[in-house]
């Protein structure tokens, strides 16, 4: 048969691999079928071989995967989990594949969980997917000569040789996504979408981190993306204010959470002048009543005129308030602030290192303000030579987040609820310097009224198109931005 394809898959348990394999082995498509396993198998299994490996997302593992590939498209499929392809599922993968001249092809899946199926719709892959936690689905088809070419130049990765290789694929040719739900799974991970965000700055996650920032690094270098760490100078006093320092409160029905956010901010310490400009966006739960409760000339209630803002609209609403300091602080209407010294540490920050913005670390709490793991978040994977390189990769650049405000105001925030730190945050850095604070100055609470705490996957890809989106824009910025400075 024409167009025969050679299959790579994980081994899982003793049932569910002896299932995955008899699967695959129906169809007449498949050439040859490979079990990746860490030592020979015992398993009864028709019309396939053991291919032993250590780590699976390893170069070394796709080493040994292209010097078996004999045919023209190669499926991998890296979970250890059940899967099960759909009618003519495998066909339709090379059909697309041959239309479109892919360098990859992925598909939507469903998820079984007891018993029961759910779509699980992906997202289509852009310039600035960068991020290492794509989701691919189970089961990806390559061109096989993307992967020789690969494994000829390839970096030796214990953990990011499948992240280099998708990466590399994109200079060479297409990744096309199938809308069509062509495989099945079983769920590996029930949790919340709110339990699952943090995964990325786990501690037990740092050698993997350190690979995947080298592997985005030599990406953004081949294609000019990558920024050297040269940044524009700036004056903090070229411009004069009120006040030093303004913290912003962007809320929207938060009557349980306001009152100890504003006291937060109220009782800090500093020497120097502060405000707080809280944007009430038309709150209609008791928000409203509980700020006009507090007799404090620091504070202003600013209700805007408009009815369409999300968040970042209400931050521009803050920043271009006449009362708005040199320094525009953030603090989320359900989060307080660590303790009275937190504002201090943000303003000194900014003049020890002549920074436009200043990011902190913070601890995780429940509502009652106990600690819930995985505790502080402080992303020390920040270098100061590469974080700005770094930040497309990763899905946050950590809170609290302080802004020069004259630089701020250039850029404004994206008038959207989802992202819109993320966003400034990136268009700073690829010309200013940032600030890091790991020492935790801020309490973030984790509980079911959190933006994303329990988002379906229709919610979840919408963000992550969003954020996808955002990376595109700004490394064509930054690819722009080379080429001008090259051709001067």
């Amino acid at each position: 048969m024409a167009n025969q394809i050679n299959c790579f898959i994980a081994n899982s348990s003793n049932n569910t691999t002896i299932k995955t394999i008899n699967n695959f082995s129906k169809e007449e498509i498949v050439k040859n079928l490979y079990l990746l396993t860490s030592s020979h198998t015992n398993k009864k299994k028709s019309n396939c071989d053991d291919l032993i490996i250590q780590y699976p997302f390893s170069t070394n593992t796709l080493l040994k995967i292209t010097q078996k590939a004999n045919s023209e498209y190669t499926l991998i499929a890296l979970k250890p989990v059940f899967l099960s392809p759909g009618q003519f599922a495998l066909s339709r993968m090379i059909e697309v594949a041959e239309m479109t001249n892919a360098a990859m092809v992925y598909a939507d899946y469903t998820i079984r969980d007891n018993g029961k199926f759910q779509k699980h719709p992906l997202i289509d892959y852009q310039e600035g997917s960068l991020r290492d936690d794509f989701d691919f689905g189970p089961v990806q088809l390559w061109k096989t000569s993307i992967l020789k070419e690969f494994s000829s130049i390839a970096t030796n990765y214990i953990h990011a040789g499948y992240y280099a290789l998708r990466l590399f694929a994109t200079t060479k040719g297409k990744i096309v996504r199938i809308p069509e739900f062509l495989f099945s799974q079983d769920e590996t991970d029930p949790r919340k979408t709110g339990e699952k965000i943090f995964d990325y700055v786990s501690a037990t996650n740092r050698d993997r981190q350190i690979e995947m920032e080298q592997a985005c690094t030599e990406h953004l270098q081949r294609i000019g993306g990558f920024l050297k760490p040269e940044f524009k100078p700036l004056d903090l006093n070229l411009e004069k204010f009120d006040v030093e320092a303004s913290v912003i409160i962007p809320v929207y029905n938060r009557v349980k959470t306001i009152d100890d956010a504003v006291n937060s901010v109220l009782k800090q310490k500093t020497n120097f002048s502060f405000n707080l400009i809280v944007v009430d966006n038309h709150s209609n739960d008791g928000t409203s009543e509980a700020l006009q409760r507090f007799n404090d000339d620091r504070l202003s209630v600013v209700t805007p005129n408009r009815t369409d803002l999300g968040i970042g609209g209400c931050w521009n609403e803050g920043i271009f308030n006449e009362k708005c300091g040199k320094f525009a602080i953030q603090l989320d209407s359900d989060d307080i602030y660590s303790d009275e010294n937190t504002l201090q540490k943000i303003v000194d920050k900014f003049y020890d290192e002549q920074c436009a913005m200043v990011i902190g670390s913070y601890q995780l709490t429940n509502f009652n303000l106990d600690p819930i793991p995985p505790g502080i978040i402080d992303h020390k994977e920040w270098t100061p030579d590469n974080g700005r390189n770094n930040a497309l990769r990763i899905n946050g650049l950590g809170a609290p987040r302080a802004f020069f405000t004259p630089v701020i105001r250039r850029i404004k925030f994206p008038n959207v609820s989802y992202g819109e730190d993320y966003a400034v945050g990136l268009a700073i850095t690829r010309e200013y310097h940032i600030g890091r604070i790991y020492d935790p100055i801020y309490t973030c609470r984790r509980w079911e009224e959190n933006s994303d705490a329990f988002l379906d996957i229709e919610k979840m890809n919408s963000h992550n198109i969003y954020k996808d989106r955002i990376r595109t824009l700004e490394l064509q910025a930054r690819i722009r931005k080379n080429k001008a400075n090259k051709d001067l």
